[in-house]
C-alpha cells in the first residue's frame, strides 16, 4: 500500500493524527547481499559470512547485518510513502534504533511505517517516520527506527 501526499506539508496535518501509512511489498534477503554488505563494511563476522559455521551458531543459520536491514529504510519508506511535489527527500538522521530479533538469510521482509511527527524545518518539512521492519512468520521485529526525513 502507498500513501500518497501532494505537497510536503500535507505532512503536517497527517502528523497530528500519527497516522499509519501502510506496508511495503516483501522482499528476500540473500547470502550474496549479504556477502557484499560484508565487503562494503569491512564486516565478516562469521555468523553473516559463513554459512557451514553458522548452521552451528546461536541462529542455526547465516543472518544478516543489523545495518544491511536498517539500509534498506529509503527503500522501505520510498515505497510506502510518496510525497509528489518536492525537489528531493534527504535523510536527516535517526532518532532511534533498535535490532530486537535478527534477520535469516533467506528471510522475507516487509516494513510498515507511522507518521510520528512533523515540522517546518526552514524551507522543508521536517517528518519523523517510525520504521518497523518485520520477518515474515516471527513475532518480533528485526528493526525499529525512527527515521529522520526532510522533504524539500
Amino acid at each position: 500500500m502507498t500513501t500518497r501526499v501532494t505537497h510536503a506539508t500535507d505532512l503536517l496535518r497527517l502528523a497530528a493524527d500519527q497516522p499509519d501509512l501502510g506496508h511495503s511489498g516483501w522482499r528476500q534477503i540473500t547470502q550474496e547481499q549479504v556477502n557484499l554488505f560484508a565487503d562494503a563494511t569491512d564486516d565478516h563476522q562469521w555468523i553473516h559470512v559463513d554459512p557451514e559455521r553458522a548452521q552451528a551458531g546461536p541462529f542455526g543459520g547465516p543472518i544478516a547485518h543489523g545495518y544491511l536491514t536498517l539500509s534498506l529504510a529509503p527503500v522501505f519508506i520510498a515505497e510506502i510513502l510518496q510525497v509528489e511535489d518536492i525537489q528531493m527527500a534527504m535523510n536527516y538522521g535517526l532518532n532511534k534504533v533498535r535490532f530486537p530479533a535478527p534477520v535469516p538469510v533467506g528471510a522475507r521482509l516487509r516494513a510498515g511505517l507511522q507518521l510520528k511527527a512533523a515540522q517546518t524545518r526552514g524551507t522543508a518539512v521536517e517528518a519523523v517516520l517510525t520504521l518497523t521492519i518485520q520477518v515474515e512468520g516471527r513475532d518480533r521485529p528485526a528493526c525499529v527506527a525512527d527515521v529522520v526525513v526532510l522533504y524539500r
